[in-house]
C-alpha cells in the first residue's frame, strides 16, 4: 500500500528522509504543511529559488536563499513591522530594555582647538574695543602746528609733561579736601622734559621759577604775531600768558630742543589716578609739614592716597631748597606712579585697569598728534627711570637773578646736544 501523497512514489524519494530507506544518506524533508518549532532548511542547489516555509499555518516565516543566508520577516517572534525594540539601530536587551554600544571617546584636540579660537577671538575683540574707547577719551586740544620757528628734530622722542593747577570740574568740597584753593584759570605747577631713546631715558625737571626769554610767537587763539622784546619772565608765566603753545615755543627757544609731544594733567586727575591704583608707595626723605599744600608726613616709606600724593608733590615752603627740592620730589613720585600703573597687577586686572585709564584719560590734555602708543611709551619710560634704567635730574642751574633761577648755559648746551644725538647723558643737574 502506498502511504505517500498522490503523485509520489518510493522511487521519487531518492536520498531523502523517510521510513524504510536503506540508503546511508538521510532522506530530504517532505515538502508539506506541517507544524515546526524552528526554521527548516529548504531545498538547496543551483537554480533552486528561495522557498517559503509555513509557521503554525499562519504565514511566511524564514526565507533562505541559495547560499543559505536567511532573512527573518519577524513573524517567528511576533515582530511583524520590522526592527527590534531596542531603539534606533540597537538590539534589545533582556526584558526589552535597550542597550547601546560604548560611546566614542571625546575629541579633546578638537575641543581645545575651538576653545583656544574662542578665547583669542574674545581677547582680540576686547582689545580693539578698549583701544577705541581709550582713544576716544583723549583730549587732543594742543595744536603744535601753531608753534613757529621750531628747532630741528633729533633722535629719540621728547615729551613736555606739565602738571597744572587746574581746578576744572572740582566741587567746593573737593577743593577744600585737596587744599587747592579756588583760583580761576590754570597755571603750571610742574614741568618736565622726558627724553626716550636707545641710550636710556632721561627725565629733566624745569623749575617753574626758571628765568627764560619770551620769544616772538603767534597767539594760539588770535593768530596774531607777537614780536619778542627780550623780555625775561619765570617759565610758568609763558603758560599763563598764552597756554601750552607758547610754553612749548618758550622751552624750544631757550633750550634748542625739539618737543615732539605735550601732556598735561590737572589736580583732580592726578589724585584720581593715584586712588584708582590703590595708592602709591614712596620713601619720603624727611619730615614734611606744609599748611598750604596740606602735607603732614613723617620720614620713611609709606603709601600715599590721592589727597596725600597731591599734597606731597605741591609742597615747596617746607623744603630747604624750595622749588628745586620740590621738583625732585615730583620726579620721584611720578616715576613711582608710572611704575605702579605699568605693573601686571594693574594692566592685567580689568577692575584696576579701566578705572585707572578712565581717571587719567578723562583729565589728560595732549597734542593733536598724540596716540595711545605714544602715551604708553611715555609711562614705560618713566617706569624705567624709576627702576634705574634711566636718569632723572634738574635743569643745571648756575645762580639766580631777581628771584628767578638762571640756567647754566654751558651745561644746558651739552645736555641738549646729547639728547638730540640720543647719546648717554653725562651732564648732572642741581
Amino acid at each position: 500500500m502506498n502511504d505517500w501523497p498522490e503523485g509520489w512514489s518510493d522511487n521519487d524519494r531518492g536520498n531523502r528522509y523517510g521510513s524504510g530507506s536503506a540508503s546511508a544518506q538521510p532522506e530530504s524533508a517532505r515538502v508539506m504543511r506541517q507544524v515546526r518549532r524552528g526554521p527548516a532548511a529548504p531545498p538547496q542547489g543551483p537554480g533552486v529559488p528561495p522557498q517559503p516555509s509555513y509557521v503554525n499555518g499562519q504565514g511566511y516565516g524564514d526565507y533562505t536563499d541559495a547560499r543559505g543566508s536567511g532573512y527573518d520577516s519577524g513573524y517567528n517572534t511576533g515582530q511583524v513591522y520590522g526592527g527590534d525594540s531596542g531603539g534606533a539601530g540597537g538590539p534589545a536587551g533582556p526584558g526589552g530594555t535597550a542597550t547601546h554600544g560604548p560611546r566614542p571617546a571625546p575629541n579633546w584636540r578638537r575641543r581645545i582647538k575651538w576653545t583656544a579660537i574662542s578665547l583669542v577671538t574674545v581677547m582680540v575683540v576686547t582689545t580693539v574695543a578698549t583701544y577705541f574707547w581709550a582713544d576716544s577719551k583723549l583730549q587732543r586740544e594742543v595744536d603744535l602746528s601753531k608753534v613757529i620757528d621750531r628747532p630741528e628734530a633729533g633722535e629719540g622722542t621728547n615729551y613736555l609733561i606739565v602738571g597744572s593747577d587746574s581746578r576744572e570740574g572740582m566741587s567746593a568740597e573737593e577743593k577744600k579736601e585737596l587744599h587747592t584753593g579756588s583760583a580761576e584759570g590754570k597755571r603750571t605747577d610742574s614741568m618736565m622734559i622726558l627724553h626716550t631713546g636707545s641710550n636710556g631715558d632721561t627725565l629733566i625737571s624745569l623749575p617753574r621759577d626758571s628765568d627764560v626769554e619770551i620769544p616772538t610767537f603767534v597767539g594760539s587763539d588770535s593768530g596774531k604775531t607777537y614780536k619778542g622784546t627780550g623780555r625775561h619772565v619765570k617759565l610758568n608765566a609763558a603758560y599763563a600768558e598764552d597756554g601750552p603753545e607758547l610754553l612749548v615755543r618758550t622751552v624750544e627757544f631757550n633750550t634748542g630742543l625739539h618737543i615732539d609731544h605735550y601732556v598735561e594733567i590737572g589736580f583732580a586727575g592726578f589724585a584720581n589716578i593715584v586712588d584708582s591704583v590703590g595708592g602709591v608707595e614712596i620713601d619720603i626723605p624727611q619730615d614734611i609739614k606744609d599748611t598750604k599744600s596740606g602735607a603732614d608726613f613723617k620720614k620713611g616709606k609709606q603709601t600715599l592716597n590721592g589727597e596725600e600724593a597731591l599734597a606731597f608733590v605741591r609742597t615747596r615752603y617746607a623744603l630747604a631748597g624750595s622749588d628745586l627740592d620740590r621738583t625732585k620730589n615730583q620726579q620721584k613720585f611720578l616715576a613711582a606712579l608710572a611704575n605702579q600703573v605699568a605693573t601686571p597687577g594693574t594692566v592685567l586686572n580689568p577692575f584696576k585697569l579701566y578705572p585707572t585709564m578712565s581717571a587719567g584719560l578723562d583729565t589728560l590734555i595732549v597734542d593733536k598728534d598724540m596716540g595711545l602708543y605714544d602715551l604708553g611709551s611715555m609711562f614705560f619710560a618713566m617706569k624705567g627711570v624709576n627702576s634705574g634704567d634711566g636718569k632723572s635730574m634738574n635743569m643745571p642751574i648756575s645762580g639766580s637773578t631777581g628771584g628767578n633761577l638762571v640756567w647754566d648755559k654751558a651745561k644746558v648746551k651739552t645736555l641738549v646736544s646729547q639728547l638730540k644725538n640720543d647719546e648717554k647723558v653725562t651732564v648732572s643737574g642741581n
